[in-house]
């Protein structure tokens, strides 16, 4: 059985937040970016990943299911990026605030049949992750699946696992 396709991420997200949260994901972009509306009754809140890449895809939902509401009313939830080629220290903080993100994503990836690769987002710089981070998202991992998924990510998980059974 083959993973689902980035259009198809888009319809189950869409599926499970358009009206309760006023929000959609889509495809198609240069770089991922989180476009919060000022008038999401009018004009959703956007999820936009990188082409129409699942993998892309599946990240980005990670992020917006961790967001808080204040952070979801903000471009890009407020945060400030480091591009590429970042220092050691600039890249262990990234790795710090990545842990959760790309363990969701690890979960998200499974449920869709889509490969997911630990990623340290610094082509430019040195672009392996560290032993320790790739240790901290697997004790995520672990734990979400122990504990549970936040609500959010729990419940674009099911609809994630409920597609694939359906193939």
């Amino acid at each position: 059985m083959s993973g689902l396709a980035a259009i198809d991420l888009e319809a189950i997200f869409d599926a499970c937040f358009l009206v309760s949260h006023h929000t959609v994901l889509r495809g198609g972009a240069a770089e991922p970016l989180y476009e919060a509306s000022p008038t999401p009754d009018l004009e959703p809140h956007r999820v936009i990943y990188r082409a129409d890449y699942a993998p892309s895809a599946l990240h980005e939902v990670a992020h917006w299911c961790i967001a808080g509401t204040a952070r979801r009313q903000q471009t890009d939830y407020g945060y400030w990026y480091a591009p590429d080629g970042r220092t050691p220290a600039q890249q262990a903080e990234f790795e710090q605030v990545e842990v959760k993100p790309q363990a969701l994503e690890s979960v998200f990836a499974e449920a869709a049949g889509v490969a997911f690769v630990l990623s340290a987002d610094n082509l430019d710089g040195d672009p392996h992750p560290s032993a320790a981070f790739a240790a901290a998202v697997a004790e995520q991992r672990a734990r979400y699946l122990d504990r549970g998924l936040p609500a959010r990510a729990d419940t674009f998980w099911r609809a994630l696992s409920r597609a694939m059974n359906r193939g």
